[in-house]
């Protein structure tokens, strides 16, 4: 059975993408997206622009059967793990489920460690000067925008004057 390449982001699925190529007639200037579904054996079209937003690519260690999803999609219960990577979503780097507990947690000591890179990247780019200035700005402007729009509601709202405006001034 040929390895499926990509999945679909929310109905998941196995999908292999076939080729690549530039529309013609009424899809002149957009690039064209061949695929086929694996479980059904349909080969379809879609724009590039839809393939990028919609599927996405299967890792090496993503587990075959939920498509490193995690959740159970043979019984059709996306309450319950999956059986063959116990709920991660990933296998070991061969592609091969864990067969005993010492895998599984060499499996889940990698999710952890992506996990802890990815939140140390964010960290640095959250720390740097640059981007803690822009923050301060938006907070500031956000604070402007919303006194602004409450002194705009009072005026506008209903007061104790002749015929119910608003004493304002002079």
């Amino acid at each position: 059975m040929t390895q499926p390449t990509h999945t679909h982001r929310e109905l998941g699925g196995k999908y292999i993408e076939l080729q690549q190529h530039e529309g013609a007639g009424p899809l002149v200037g957009q690039w064209l997206v061949i695929y086929e579904d694996l479980s059904k054996g349909i080969q379809s079209a879609t724009t590039q622009a839809d393939w990028m937003q919609n599927w996405r690519a299967v890792a090496p260690d993503d587990c075959t059967v939920c498509m490193g999803t995690g959740t159970d999609h043979i019984k059709g219960n996306a309450a319950n793990p999956c059986g063959h990577c116990y709920g991660l979503g990933k296998v070991r780097e061969d592609g091969e489920a864990a067969g005993e507990l010492w895998e599984l947690a060499t499996i889940a000591g990698g999710i952890i460690q992506r996990q802890l890179e990815e939140l140390l990247n964010l960290r640095r780019i959250a720390d740097n000067p640059a981007i803690q200035e822009l923050i301060e700005q938006q907070r500031q402007q956000a604070m402007i925008d919303g006194i602004a729009r409450d002194d705009q509601a009072w005026r506008n709202g209903q007061g104790f004057g002749p015929g119910g405006q608003r004493y304002t001034g002079d």
